[in-house]
């Protein structure tokens, strides 16, 4: 497991699933990493792309509520990935 799950995440179960979603859309630079899972926090204009702001915050939500742990990683350009662990 990354290191950052083993810093902020306080295991509650042995095992875990984990999941990992990869896009390849526009990306975002890694100091964002944290902002993205707040409400209505966007990286972008609504002119230059379309969304609330709110869905990365309620995937965290879920995630948080069955006891697990979201993080992202990506590169401006090349896309996102977002893993998540959820207790087996």
């Amino acid at each position: 497991m990354p290191s950052k799950f083993q810093k902020t995440f306080f295991k509650t179960a042995n095992n875990y699933y984990k999941i990992t979603v990869i896009d390849n859309g526009i990306g975002f630079s890694t100091e964002h990493s944290d902002k993205i899972f707040e409400v209505f926090q966007r990286l972008h204009q609504k002119s230059e792309y379309s969304g609330t702001g709110i869905g990365l915050a309620i995937c965290k939500k879920i995630v948080e509520n069955h006891h697990g742990f979201i993080y992202a990683t990506s590169e401006v350009g090349k896309g996102s990935a977002f893993i998540f662990y959820l207790p087996a």
